[in-house]
């Protein structure tokens, strides 16, 4: 096997991981949008856990695009 294409390979593989941050990203707002319908009072106390949530899925998307332009570029 040619090297490009273990490279290419590698960094496909490497990127699977964002399906899973589409879908963390879109359970916590789900669960956000349902929190604040069923009480629009709490939204001041759950916005700041769902922003937290969303950088820390978003941090596993950071991380998997690295590991991806590593394997291509390095």
């Amino acid at each position: 096997m040619d090297v490009e294409a273990a490279k290419l390979i590698g960094a496909g593989l490497a990127v699977i991981g964002l399906a899973g941050v589409g879908v963390g990203i879109g359970s916590i707002f789900s669960a956000f949008i349902s929190a604040v319908a069923r009480n629009p009072a709490a939204q001041p106390l759950v916005f700041p856990y769902t922003m937290l949530g969303f950088a820390l899925v978003e941090a596993v998307a950071l991380y998997a695009l690295l590991i991806a332009f590593l394997v291509l570029f390095g």
